[in-house]
């Protein structure tokens, strides 16, 4: 009695077994052996030892895309749900006995980290499910393989190894990685390839993959970086200029890499180096055609070879256009004619002339120009110190100031002429070194003495008679005899007191004596009355009186004039 006061766990167990009628309720929620008794249409009879039988789909038996291997007699494992249900059979499950023995040996499996086997065979929203021998795992498309992978289709209902990377049996969640794989078994075989490798082996491999940089080529299982530079001595802009995905191609081997196992390749090593006796083959001064490749800011890169380039600066590039961005003067895949200017075999560097390859304007105007000449051009610009003039050849010419107008010079001389006004000028000096060219403007007025000669009719300190041309705030222009040479008189040369140094009080046609007192560079005479004047006062006191005689200089000089009379 005191065992049905105090009821125990298997004394209800065995209640509930008679009014079952005696089945094992125990057998519930586990997994149990059962042997196949009969396959009926799609599904298989199985006895678990039960008061009944129970009926599992045959899809249960077989793996994805598979067909179920299954006889009468086999033995199976089967999960059963319920012992009875209102049929009175046994609820049994082969997908369910499956899914809870496959956690039972992933769970193992995961603790040691080991590799499991799976098929790919759906796929959802980010990846992939996979079938792990019964449990559903989570394949992430980027882990599928190392490289993005188009179609997934071929990898699909196949058998093949995934590493777990996380399982939480509770929330039934498992993810695999097919990729962790891959890679593994990837840097294993490249550990033994690297071993079978050397630096300046020469090798072939198929060209994988093309970058901007470069390309990746296998090399058997195994692949190597042949960057754009180690292609070819030639400039190179994108490497599918001279190779192909796919292309069986002789590389190199550039370094190796033990640590990070990368593998250097280059193609360019195979060949001649072009740049061997590149001095002798490119004397300085020789004169050579090459291929514009390259335009930059501060000049343009020539080909003379497959291989070897120059650098012909900005500054050597046009005698004449100045400060002008090289694309103005040549453009890309145009042929030239350059002048080698300096070569440096050691730092394959060539500096080229392409002005140097054509006639210096400059000589060539000095020799269709030469001193004297009279040329006529275009004011291109006006300077603080005078006006630059465009002419023959593409050549400019300076007039100074002091040339623009016999007795005018400064601003008044440059505000004289206009920016794009046609002149005319004498040319006094050429400088082709120094691509100099010196003009003058106020040689050629009405005369002037020859450029680069005298005037051998004057001399300095000679007293001549001379005609007022013009009258100046600056001073007069005067002729000096009927036709010979013209000359200015300074304002400050009209007279000794300053009521005689107006320029207003002479006219035009009006004679004057005066004196030569030098030449400007062109050998136009400076005239001055006032030195005229104190000459004459000096001869007439050396004449006519002394310091000590106490005649008046008015006395003397009137004396002296009576006797000139």
């Amino acid at each position: 009695m005191a065992s049905t006061a105090n009821p125990t766990r298997d004394d209800f167990e065995a209640l509930l077994n008679e009014s079952l009628g005696g089945e094992d309720v125990s057998f519930e929620g586990r997994v149990v052996k059962g042997t196949v008794t009969g396959i009926e249409n799609d599904k298989a009879v199985i006895d678990v030892g039960l008061k009944s039988e129970g009926r599992v789909a045959l899809r249960e038996f077989a793996a994805p895309g598979q067909k179920a291997e299954l006889s009468v007699g086999d033995e199976v494992e089967v999960y059963v749900d319920r012992v009875e249900n209102a049929d009175g059979e046994a609820m049994l499950s082969r997908d369910r006995a499956r899914r809870e023995a496959a956690w039972d040996k992933l769970e193992n499996e995961f603790g040691e980290n080991a590799r499991v086997e799976g098929v790919i065979f759906g796929r959802v929203k980010g990846g992939f499910t996979v079938d792990l021998d019964g449990a559903v795992a989570f394949l992430p498309g980027s882990q599928v393989d190392i490289r993005p992978v188009r179609d997934v289709q071929p990898l699909m209902d196949i058998p093949q190894p995934f590493q777990i990377l996380k399982m939480d049996r509770r929330r039934g969640n498992i993810v695999v990685s097919r990729r962790a794989i891959l890679e593994e078994t990837r840097a294993e075989q490249r550990s033994g390839l690297i071993k079978d490798l050397t630096e300046g082996q020469m090798i072939e491999g198929v060209v994988k993959n093309i970058t901007d940089y470069g390309a990746f080529v296998d090399l058997g299982g195994i692949d190597g970086l042949l960057h754009v530079t180690d292609m070819s001595y030639k400039r190179i802009n994108h490497p599918n200029e001279i190779i192909n995905i796919g292309d069986t191609v002789k590389v190199q081997i550039i370094r190796i890499n033990q640590d990070t196992q990368r593998i250097s390749l280059g193609m360019k090593q195979l060949e001649s180096d072009p740049w061997e006796g590149a001095s002798a083959k490119y004397p300085i001064g020789a004169k050579l055609s090459g291929t514009v490749t390259n335009i930059t800011e501060y000049g343009a890169f020539i080909e003379l070879e497959p291989g070897i380039e120059g650098l012909v600066h900005v500054s050597e590039m046009s005698w004449t256009k100045k400060n002008v961005h090289p694309g103005k003067i040549v453009s890309t895949s145009q042929e030239v004619d350059v002048i080698v200017l300096e070569v440096d075999a050691e730092k394959r560097r060539i500096s080229l002339g392409l002005k140097q390859a054509q006639n210096n304007p400059w000589d060539a105007f000095a020799e269709k120009y030469p001193v004297g000449s009279t040329v006529e051009g275009e004011v291109k610009n006006a300077t603080e110190f005078g006006l630059f003039i465009g002419l023959d050849g593409d050549v400019d010419g300076m007039v100074h100031m002091s040339d623009i107008a016999w007795g005018i010079s400064g601003e008044d001389a440059l505000n004289l002429h206009r920016k794009g006004e046609e002149v005319k000028a004498v040319v006094l000096d050429i400088d082709a070194e120094k691509e100099r060219i010196s003009l003058g403007m106020k040689q050629l007025e009405k005369g002037a003495p020859a450029v680069g000669g005298t005037d051998g009719s004057l001399k300095r300190n000679e007293i001549v008679t001379v005609t007022v041309l013009e009258v100046r705030d600056g001073g007069l222009e005067v002729q000096a005899g009927e036709d010979g040479a013209t000359g200015f008189i300074k304002r400050s040369d009209l007279g000794r007191d300053r009521d005689e140094q107006r320029p207003d009080r002479f006219q035009v046609g009006q004679k004057l004596d005066a004196m030569v007192t030098g030449f400007d560079r062109s050998k136009k005479p400076n005239f001055s009355i006032k030195a005229y004047q104190l000459k004459e006062e000096k001869q007439a006191v050396e004449q006519y009186g002394s310091s000590d005689s106490g005649a008046s200089l008015g006395d003397i000089l009137g004396e002296a004039l009576k006797k000139k009379d």
